[in-house]
C-alpha cells in the first residue's frame, strides 16, 4: 500500500476539482449578468412626449419645465441616462432648457424644440445650457430639430448673443450631432473655457452668427457638418488650440462672412495645433478661410503651424462689396502652410495677404506662409476684394509667401501681385488645347491630390458638380514638364 493513493480518494478529489470548476463558472456568470444588468440600467431613458404617451407629457405652451424635469430627474438618478424627445412634436419652450453632467439629450428627427414667439429674452440667455453655473461634463445632445424662430423675434439684432441654440462655459466632454439647427439669432453651439468638444453630422441652415463657435477652449474637432452661413461663419475658434476641421460643407446663400474662421487675440493661449482639411468652401459671401492673429501683445511663436489642406474652394468670396473675399486671406500667423488645396473660381484672389480692417492688425513682421502644390484656377476679379489674381500679397512689407509647384491657369488678374515663384507651373489660354492632342502629355498629373480634395462623400450642392467637371478637364491639361 505504500506509495499508493487509494481509489476512493481519487474520486473524491476528482468531485472536489469538479466542483470548483462549477462554482467559479456560477459565479462568473453572476458577475457577468450583473454588470449587464447595471450596464441596462445606466442607459435607462426618461421619455418626454407632445402626445400624452411619455413619462413626462408637454402641451406645447412652456414646454421646457417638463423636459426640465425630465433632465432633473436624470441628474439625480444614476441608472438613467437619456431624456428623448418622442416625435413626431414641437416642443416650445418660453425658458432655458438645463442638462446636467452624464446626460444625453437625444430625440427623433420629427421632436422639435422652438423657441416661442416674441420670447424677449436677454443677450447670452440660451435654448440649452448646462445644470451647474460652474460647469457640466459628459454631455451629449443629438437626433432632434431646434428651431430658433428667427421671424417671430425681430425685436433684436443677429449676431448679438441673444437666443444662442446652446451655449456652455467651464465644461468637458461635449458631444453635438445629427442635428437640424436653424433660424436663429445667434449661434448653434457655443463653448467658452471648454474642452473634448465634438460637433458633428449636423445639419445647420442660418444661424444669426456661427454654427460652432468656441472660445479660449482646448480639444475640439468638427465634422461631416453641412453649414448655410447667414450672418457670421460656419465653424469659427478663437484663442482656442488642438484643433481639427475636416470633411464640412460650409456655403452661404448671399449672406455671411467667412466659412471658417480662426482667430488669436493677444494672450498667452497658444494656438500651434490647428489642422483644416478636406473641406468644401462653395460660394461663401467673404472668404472660404479667414485666418487672424492681431493684437499688441499676440506673439509669432504662438500663432503659428496652422495646417490648411485638401480643401476645395469654389467662388469663394461672392460679395463684391468684401474686401475679405476669395480663398483664404490670413494675417498675423506664423509659418501657415497651404498644401494640395484646390481653388476655383474664387473672387479677388486665391489666396491672400490682408487686414480685413485696422483692428485686426498683426505686430512686428517677418510672417511667412508657405503655398505648396495647390491647384489655383479661374480667379475672378472682385470689386473691392483684387484684380482676381491667384496671390495677392497686400502687407508685403511684413509678410511674404514661400511658392512651390503651383498649378496656375486663367486666373483673370494674374497669376502673382507683390508675389512670385520659380517653381509654380503657369498654364496659359490655348494651353489645353495643346495638350489634349499630344498624348506623350497625358500620362502623368503631379497634382493628384489636390484633385482629390474636398469632402470623403459626396454633397449635392451647386459647386461640386462643378468641381468634378474641373477636375476631370484638367487631367487632359497635364502640365509641361
Amino acid at each position: 500500500m505504500k506509495g499508493k493513493v487509494p481509489k476512493h480518494r481519487w474520486v473524491d478529489r476528482r468531485k472536489i476539482v469538479i466542483f470548483s470548476i462549477i462554482l467559479i463558472f456560477l459565479a462568473a456568470s453572476v458577475i457577468i449578468f450583473l454588470s449587464n444588468k447595471s450596464i441596462e440600467s445606466s442607459s435607462k431613458i426618461i421619455y418626454v412626449a407632445a402626445n400624452g404617451s411619455g413619462d413626462f407629457n408637454c402641451d406645447g405652451i412652456d414646454d421646457q419645465v417638463e423636459i426640465n424635469k425630465a433632465l432633473v430627474y436624470v441628474a439625480g438618478n444614476p441608472q438613467y441616462k437619456t431624456v428623448y424627445l418622442r416625435g413626431p412634436g414641437r416642443y416650445v419652450i418660453s425658458d432655458s432648457i438645463f442638462i446636467g453632467n452624464n446626460t444625453v439629450l437625444e430625440g427623433d428627427p420629427a421632436a422639435v424644440i422652438k423657441l416661442k414667439d416674441n420670447a424677449s429674452w436677454k443677450a447670452e440667455k440660451p435654448l440649452i445650457t448646462q445644470m451647474n453655473l460652474t460647469g457640466n461634463h459628459d454631455i451629449t445632445i443629438k437626433g432632434f430639430e431646434i428651431n430658433g424662430n428667427h421671424n417671430k423675434n425681430s425685436d433684436i439684432g443677429r449676431g448679438k448673443g441673444y437666443y444662442n441654440l446652446m451655449y456652455f462655459t467651464t465644461s468637458e466632454n461635449i458631444q453635438v450631432h445629427d442635428m437640424y439647427m436653424h433660424d436663429s439669432h445667434g449661434d448653434g453651439l457655443k463653448v467658452s473655457k471648454g474642452s473634448n468638444i465634438r460637433f458633428y453630422n449636423n445639419r445647420v441652415y442660418k444661424l444669426g452668427h456661427d454654427g460652432l463657435y468656441v472660445i479660449t477652449s482646448s480639444d475640439v474637432e468638427a465634422w461631416n457638418n453641412k453649414i448655410t452661413c447667414r450672418t457670421n461663419s460656419g465653424l469659427r475658434i478663437y484663442n482656442t488650440n488642438h484643433v481639427r476641421f475636416h470633411n464640412n460643407v460650409i456655403s452661404s446663400e448671399g449672406e455671411g462672412g467667412a466659412g471658417i474662421e480662426v482667430q488669436k487675440f493677444n494672450g498667452s493661449n497658444a494656438m500651434d495645433d490647428i489642422e483644416i482639411c478636406n473641406n468644401l468652401l462653395n460660394m461663401t459671401n467673404a472668404c472660404g478661410i479667414w485666418i487672424t492673429g492681431y493684437g499688441t501683445q499676440c506673439k509669432k511663436y504662438s500663432a503659428k503651424d496652422v495646417y490648411i489642406h485638401h480643401n476645395k474652394f469654389y467662388k469663394t468670396g461672392t460679395n463684391q462689396n468684401f474686401d475679405w473675399g476669395g480663398g483664404i486671406v490670413l494675417n498675423g500667423f506664423q509659418s501657415t502652410l497651404i498644401e494640395n488645396n484646390f481653388f476655383d473660381g474664387c473672387y479677388g484672389s486665391a489666396i491672400a495677404h490682408k487686414e480685413v480692417t485696422d483692428e485686426f492688425s498683426a505686430p512686428g513682421s517677418g510672417y511667412t506662409t508657405v503655398v505648396k502644390n495647390n491647384i489655383i484656377v479661374n480667379t475672378q476679379p472682385s470689386r473691392k476684394a483684387g484684380k482676381g489674381s491667384a496671390i495677392f500679397n497686400e502687407l508685403n512689407s511684413t509678410h511674404s509667401f514661400i511658392l512651390i509647384n503651383n498649378f496656375l491657369s486663367n486666373n483673370t488678374g494674374g497669376n502673382y501681385l507683390y508675389a512670385g515663384s520659380t517653381s509654380d507651373i503657369k498654364v496659359y489660354s490655348g494651353f489645353a488645347e495643346q495638350v489634349s492632342k499630344n498624348d506623350s502629355l497625358k500620362k502623368d498629373f503631379p497634382w493628384n491630390e489636390a484633385l482629390s480634395s474636398g469632402p470623403q462623400k459626396p454633397y449635392q450642392i451647386e459647386g461640386l458638380t462643378r468641381l468634378n467637371h474641373v477636375s476631370a478637364n484638367l487631367i487632359k491639361i497635364l502640365p509641361l514638364v
